[in-house]
């Protein structure tokens, strides 16, 4: 094989090839020693698939030794015009250009002296005006064993984007993968120990999510408009706007909640001023923002749009409004809540029997339901329920009913809102106001019993829309699948409807049996998907869902590139939201202050007891900061039922109760007040040792 470099240069107007001397030890008898050929991708060119740099960097691994001679040889596509690239071969860079042909010739690169180990690492990158595209890559040396072509690959894998994720975080990723030593003298109670162990090891599911979510928020604070400081809604077509149903809502609070977690200057610092930026600057009508241009510096649209401003109102205030109040309390974020929500019902207009609605849009609507019935728990003030009324009879008792009205009940996202909604306002009914308990219950049943006789598959798994009426059904699941659920399980704690809990406990017991490996799309798809089964199993604990669980949340984070982004689009905020669920799950919703990226702690129930596993790289002081009931305290709930952005309470401590907290290993014990547990118990940690701590009520008297 004669491997040749071609130069390129213009003349004229005009592209011209050269070919140039051979490199080195390229000669004719250079044979590869390792090969991939990109096959699976979608894109071809004169009947060749091939990979284009523009569309991302092209990580490859051969697993052969570097040796003197070796030539990276790349199948290099063209259409009669320059292209370049650079390279990256253990760490030596090498620019690529080649091109004044239509179609794919070898461009041959030799190994740099300086790269050097025990494999090849490549990177192929975009440069120039026009990047290269790329069907094959081989390293070839002289003298090299004839080898076979015909498999695609040989000794050369392409690394998928979690493997260049570890790899570029590989400091952090050694503590995700291997629990805590065992002591050396284990406890004498082989329960409590195997609790421990297991609480090692939920530390390092734990450790990682939070890591990620830090990433997530560096990567998309790196292309906030350096103007106003906020982010755009993506990375794509969108990055010149800034809007509330999307920037604001999906992926800024759980930036916001990250911080809170990881990282408290952040939070009090930049995420605050987002908050003062957007509140202040993007009024558009009364308190309500718009979307915002940063090349234009204003409003994208020349005048305000009604409709477009309360959906992103309402979408703001119910997917990342709300969130953050159920975890913080109390804040600048829940006061914004509160003057959105005052000001989309002062521009209620359209009329209906029940009163002037901001909207008919069933999306709209639904995310008002579960607003509206939180704050009115909140706040206690009586117009909140009246709204939440307002538009329940709209749907409950007018003509305007999911099963019987519609011609298509969306259980997906943007559609399924309606039936968490109403079955949130069913219980501010049944506690406050018994006549509209009776009224809606008839309705609001016949809406969930239609969805389980027509709207699920054999294993409970809901379709992505159905006609109630005619009881045709879409092919497809949908992710949302959990937060439907929600609504039913809701109204069997109200009324003890039975078929209601076993419709959740089948579909739950199921998971781990049928939909293992399933593919739910994007990762904000996985990230809605293991959302609803974490709050269910919450209040079921079905034993098979933690492995389906664990599994899945590997299955979300598949696209994280190095520099944190996941996606790059505004749904990237989903997954930080559902990271951070499945994170306080497995620390049962222990936190500590102030997050370090080598401190890891995980918690597990035995009983009544909580058994605590926390161990640093380094020496660390801070504290420990138990979880508290905020159902009750920060939005005052009558019962903690499951609803859609919630953060399942694990293990919480009662501000007036007494707790004692013990070390099984040195013997010490203390009693604390819940309310000192949630301001944060103190601790010091020696470097790579181990604390165990053992909480649980004291005895009264």
């Amino acid at each position: 094989m004669l491997c040749r470099m071609w130069t390129i240069r213009a003349f004229a107007g005009a592209v011209a090839i050269f070919a140039a001397a051979e490199f080195g030890a390229a000669s004719e008898e250079a044979a590869p020693r390792a090969w991939i050929r990109f096959v699976d991708s979608a894109q071809k060119y004169a009947g060749t698939s091939y990979l284009f740099l523009a569309d991302g960097d092209i990580h490859l691994a051969a697993e052969i030794e570097p040796s003197p001679g070796d030539v990276l040889e790349l199948l290099w596509g063209a259409k009669n015009d320059l292209r370049e690239g650079v390279a990256s071969i253990n760490g030596q860079r090498v620019p690529l250009r080649q091109g004044g042909y239509d179609g794919f010739r070898r461009l041959c690169v030799p190994v740099p002296a300086g790269a050097g180990g025990a494999r090849y690492d490549i990177v192929l990158a975009a440069a120039g005006a026009k990047p290269g595209f790329i069907a094959e890559a081989r390293i070839s040396a002289p003298g090299a064993p004839a080898l076979d072509l015909g498999p695609s690959a040989f000794r050369m894998r392409r690394l998928t984007a979690e493997e260049i994720f570890r790899a570029a975080h590989a400091a952090a990723a050694r503590f995700w993968d291997e629990a805590a030593p065992p002591p050396a003298a284990p406890l004498a109670d082989a329960r409590l120990e195997a609790a421990f162990r297991r609480a090692a090891l939920n530390a390092c599911r734990a450790n990682e999510q939070f890591y990620r979510c830090r990433q997530f928020v560096r990567g998309w604070l790196a292309h906030a408009d350096p103007e106003t400081g906020l982010i755009p809604r993506n990375l794509g077509r969108s990055r010149d706007i800034w809007n509330a149903q999307d920037s604001a809502a999906d992926n800024y609070p759980f930036m916001v909640l990250t911080c809170a977690l990881t990282d408290r200057a952040l939070f009090e610092g930049r995420m605050r001023q987002i908050l003062a930026t957007e509140s202040s600057l993007l009024r558009r009508l009364d308190r309500l923002p718009d979307t915002w241009s940063f090349s234009r510096r204003g409003f994208a649209r020349e005048t305000p749009d009604l409709p477009s401003i309360i959906f992103g109102a309402a979408e703001y205030a119910k997917d990342g409004l709300v969130p953050l109040t159920e975890w913080l309390g109390p804040s600048p974020w829940s006061a914004r809540m509160l003057e959105l929500v005052d000001d989309i019902w002062k521009h209620a207009e359209i009329a209906t029997p029940f009163g002037p609605i901001p909207s008919k849009d069933p999306e709209v609507n639904g995310d008002l339901l579960q607003v509206l019935a939180r704050v009115f728990w909140m706040t206690g003030d009586r117009k909140y329920l009246d709204f939440a009324f307002r538009l329940a009879d709209y749907y409950l008792l007018g003509s305007n009913h999911p099963s019987r009205d519609f011609a298509r009940l969306r259980l997906r996202d943007h559609g399924c809102e309606i039936t968490g909604g109403l079955s949130e306002v069913y219980v501010a009914a049944h506690a406050v106001a018994p006549e509209k308990h009776r009224a809606y219950r008839e309705p609001i049943h016949a809406m969930f019993d239609r969805i389980l006789e027509v709207g699920r598959n054999e294993h409970g798994m809901l379709y992505n829309w159905i006609d109630p009426r005619t009881g045709e059904h879409d092919a497809g699941l949908c992710d949302t699948w959990g937060y439907n659920y929600n609504g039913m399980y809701t109204v069997y704690l109200i009324d003890g409807t039975e078929a209601y809990r076993d419709a959740a406990r089948k579909v739950l017991g199921n998971l781990n049996v049928h939909y293992r490996d399933t593919d739910w799309g994007s990762a904000d798809e996985f990230a809605d998907c293991i959302e609803g089964a974490l709050t269910l199993y919450n209040r079921e604990g079905v034993p098979s869902v933690p492995e389906w669980l664990d599994g899945e949340i590997r299955d979300m984070w598949r696209r994280q590139a190095p520099d944190g982004v996941i996606e790059g689009w505004h749904g990237d905020g989903n997954s930080a939201r559902t990271a951070i669920m499945y994170a306080l799950w497995k620390t049962k919703g222990v936190t500590v202050q102030p997050w370090r990226a080598d401190v890891r702690l995980g918690a597990e129930q035995e009983g009544p007891a909580l058994c605590v596993s926390v161990i640093a790289a380094e020496p660390w002081s801070g504290a420990l900061v138990f979880d508290r009931p905020r159902h009750a305290e920060n939005f005052h709930l009558p019962m903690d039922y499951p609803r859609i952005n919630q953060f399942p309470e694990w293990f919480t401590v009662a501000a007036d109760r007494r707790y004692e907290v013990a070390d099984p290993a040195g013997g010490r014990k203390a009693v604390h007040t819940g309310a000192a547990l949630a301001a944060g118990l103190p601790v010091t940690l020696a470097a790579g040792r181990e604390l165990r701590l053992v909480v649980a009520p004291a005895e009264r008297g």
